[in-house]
């Protein structure tokens, strides 16, 4: 079978072997995958002479179960998210963990971005917010912008900020007035949106060196007030900012609990939900949901679909233009 991978700094096409189907995973005809932009063009700039294979989300059909498999059947849509077992290829072994069932009116392009879906809410669930709180998404690529509709549809005051003044705007399209392209603005409209208080939390999903950004995030926040890092940003920030507010500094890591666990992922052994409510896999069926429920759209945010053997063109199109957003590889029929 087919795969994308990188291989010192490019794009290359690469053949697979499928291998068996392990107990407790599932054999998936990859129908999309999603790039990742902000993850996979930094590793890609950073690819070795090893060849690497990319991606972690994709949507497909169940083709083969294997043992101990009681929830799935072959022929259904699924939703599946976490490398190495989704990547952008043609054919993906998934533990059921990974999975989240697709109602068939859910489009499947919609479906492919249940990885950064589930990325999305388990940041939220960092910030630990409560009905009517407040947060404010900083970099609003096709993440935070998935962070803000899903922050919407729970009721939280949500606020966007980002240099680019089209993702501000495609976001107050989608109903959150207080998106905007300059700090000022942000700065100007904080007290209304949270009564002079200050944000209960700040959602960084921006990139790059981080302490101006974390700094001014110190200043927003109220007292007690919560900074969750999302983006691939250095950690660097005021002790004396931090401490005057008793400010909590939290990373999100990936998708949920579970992700980077052995015996989660490849054994296929889920946390008891008395102990663990919202793992990895609940967060990629709770994406799935508010897709299903028209709580959530993704309306804006898928900007190109290209078959796999033009993955090189998807990726250009992200050093190309700063207003691309999703971005979908398609899979037509496949090789064995």
């Amino acid at each position: 079978m087919k795969a994308v991978a990188a291989l010192k700094g490019k794009i290359t096409i690469t053949e697979l072997e499928a291998g068996p189907v392990p107990p407790g995973h599932v054999r998936v005809r990859t129908e999309y995958s999603a790039i990742s932009p902000g993850t996979e063009m930094t590793f890609i700039r950073r690819a070795s002479e090893q060849l690497a294979v990319l991606g972690y989300s994709a949507v497909g059909i169940v083709e083969e179960a294997g043992a101990d498999v009681r929830h799935l059947q072959v022929g259904q849509r699924v939703a599946c998210y976490g490398a190495p077992y989704v990547r952008h290829a043609e054919r993906l072994t998934v533990p059921t963990n990974l999975t989240a069932a697709v109602p068939p009116h859910v489009q499947p392009e919609d479906a492919a971005f249940a990885g950064l879906g589930a990325i999305a809410i388990h940041a939220l669930r960092t910030a630990d917010l409560r009905f009517g709180e407040s947060a404010i998404i900083v970099g609003l690529g096709i993440l935070g912008q998935l962070i803000a509709r899903i922050a919407s549809a729970a009721a939280y005051r949500v606020a966007g900020f980002d240099t680019n003044p089209h993702r501000a705007e495609l976001l107050r399209q989608r109903g959150v007035e207080c998106a905007v392209d300059n700090q000022a603005q942000l700065e100007e409209r904080l007290a209304e949106l949270t009564g002079g208080h200050g944000a209960d939390s700040v959602i960084l999903c921006a990139g790059g060196p981080g302490e101006e950004l974390i700094d001014s995030s110190l200043r927003w926040i109220r007292d007690r007030g919560k900074i969750v890092i999302v983006g691939d940003l250095s950690t660097s920030f005021s002790r004396g900012l931090m401490f005057g507010k008793e400010a909590q500094v939290l990373i999100s890591r990936a998708g949920g609990p579970g992700r980077y666990d052995a015996g989660y992922e490849l054994e296929n052994k889920d946390y008891p939900i008395g102990f663990v409510r919202w793992t990895e896999g609940r967060n990629i069926a709770e994406y799935i949901r508010l897709l299903a429920e028209n709580q959530i759209s993704l309306e804006g945010l898928i900007s190109d679909t290209y078959p796999m053997e033009r993955a090189q063109e998807a990726y250009e199109g992200y050093a190309q233009s700063s207003n691309r957003m999703g971005t979908l590889l398609s899979y037509g029929k496949t090789s064995s």
